[in-house]
């Protein structure tokens, strides 16, 4: 466990340098490319349109993260289940989403509720595989709030496997990242992945 002492107010911001312009210009190959007219009237604001939606996906929004003292001394799990998200498939540039399950047992400082959802939104707005977005989730807590124990859970749907490829309309993939207490205690365990309503079995 990382025994970093954690920062009382500190902005959060990891925003990409997104050259639209430039996007534009290569969405406007794009279309050439694919045997598209550019010059068509409807395609006309296509390679806007596309350069604007990227700039939006790819743009996490700064945040300021304050932590507390926990003063009642609360150890039992803090959850935030059901974060809504969507990110970018780095292998294809397509869409993938679903929902985020993120909770912490407690150490000497505690963190607002609506960070939680914050911060599965800033690791989300990138080019972005499942896997390493579960970890950043997790470590990040860690690093932050140097907690008894950390669970993170991401349910989601990649519209590269369900669009494309084997076409598997309506499969999920589910990962998680566990440290201390839930990664410990087959209870703590129990109890996390049972009130988020996922099966890991």
């Amino acid at each position: 466990m990382n025994m970093t002492v954690p920062n009382r107010a500190a902005i959060i911001s990891d925003r990409p340098t997104i050259d639209v312009h430039a996007a534009q210009d290569a969405v406007h190959q794009l279309l050439a490319a694919i045997g598209a007219d550019p010059g068509n009237e409807d395609l006309q604001e296509t390679p806007r349109r596309v350069a604007e939606a990227l700039k939006e996906l790819l743009s996490p929004r700064p945040f300021r993260v304050t932590t507390f003292p926990n003063d009642q001394g609360y150890d039992e799990l803090v959850l935030a289940k059901g974060i809504p998200f969507r990110s970018l498939c780095e292998h294809h540039m397509l869409p993938f989403y679903g929902r985020a399950h993120v909770g912490y047992f407690p150490g000497n400082r505690i963190v607002g509720i609506s960070k939680l959802a914050r911060v599965v939104e800033h690791y989300a707005c990138r080019l972005q595989v499942q896997e390493r977005m579960t970890k950043q989730i997790a470590d990040w807590l860690v690093d932050t709030l140097n907690p008894k124990g950390v669970g993170v859970v991401i349910e989601a749907e990649h519209t590269c496997m369900t669009l494309r490829g084997v076409h598997a309309v309506g499969s999920q993939t589910v990962t998680s990242a566990l440290h201390g207490v839930p990664r410990e205690s087959a209870s703590s365990r129990a109890e996390f992945f049972a009130l988020t309503g996922v099966s890991m079995r």
